[in-house]
């Protein structure tokens, strides 16, 4: 994140001062130096109003001023809610008023009479890191903006996903590493009518009855493998002598490191019992 030359000479500049000459000398001070954009005021009153309409980057003020000082005009400044940060070099002739005007939150502070270079150096330093605030301050906005429009992405997505595969199948399903289901939407568990651990089974526990074990086999070894699924159909044989088959689609799940996690698919049911 850096600051040109160019940005800085480039930035917004309010003058305020009741006296012509020190705008007149401040003015003449600016554009040697190259600012070009570079305005002023003789009515303190303005000030805030100016500033909420341009937004200043630097506002060199004037403390000592008649109907309204810059201890008040900060204090104006202050309730603009849209900038959190004061931007304001405070001018004063006074040596007491400088604690007080750094504490009324006055960035820096010149002295009259001015010696020309300190009041260029204090004036290029105070924009550099003004501009380095506002580049932060709009960089934190664009990232929350975009954080923000990619979750809706992604709820809108996922609700499209459900709605799709819920139009296209009787159940939704994922399972973790070790095949057991870890989420199952639609009425899969009724059925099959039995408590699903997965779908090629545990191979150290006890198999569900029924099911065509080539079918099952074939399962398992492109589960093993990490393998998709597509249209895969099993069947299994009731107690009853009635048959079922299935129809299933899954994927591999994989972290961003490659590792991984389970499958997730769709299924149907292609006969009912008898």
């Amino acid at each position: 994140m850096k600051i040109t030359e160019s940005d800085i000479l480039e930035a917004s500049i309010l003058i305020v001062d009741d006296q012509a000459s020190n705008v007149a000398l401040l003015e003449q001070l600016l554009s040697e130096a190259g600012y070009t954009s570079v305005s002023s005021t003789m009515t303190p009153q303005e000030v805030c109003a100016l500033h909420r309409k341009n937004r200043y980057d630097l506002i060199l003020l004037d403390l000592q001023m008649p109907v309204m000082d810059g201890f008040q005009v900060m204090e104006g400044l202050k309730t603009n809610a849209a900038d959190a940060y004061l931007p304001v070099l405070v001018i004063t002739a006074q040596p007491g008023h400088k604690l007080r005007a750094l504490r009324a939150g006055a960035k820096d502070f010149v002295s009259k009479p001015f010696d020309l270079v300190e009041v260029r150096t204090r004036i290029h330093n105070l924009l550099e890191v003004r501009l380095l605030y506002k580049k932060l301050e709009n960089y934190s906005k664009l990232l929350e903006q975009t954080v923000l429009e990619r979750t809706a992405e992604l709820r809108e997505s996922e609700a499209r996903y459900r709605s799709l595969t819920e139009l296209a199948s009787d159940w939704y399903w994922e399972q973790d590493e070790n095949m057991n289901f870890t989420k199952v939407s639609g009425p899969v568990l009724e059925m099959l009518g039995i408590r699903v651990d997965s779908l090629a089974g545990d191979a150290g526990g006890a198999q569900p009855a029924g099911w065509n074990e080539a079918e099952r086999k074939l399962l398992q070894e492109r589960i093993a493998a990490r393998q998709p699924f597509l249209d895969f159909v099993f069947s299994r044989v009731n107690a009853d002598g009635s048959q079922q088959k299935f129809q299933v689609s899954g994927e591999p799940m994989f972290t961003q490191s490659c590792r991984f996690i389970g499958y997730r698919g769709i299924g149907v049911e292609l006969t009912t019992k008898n």
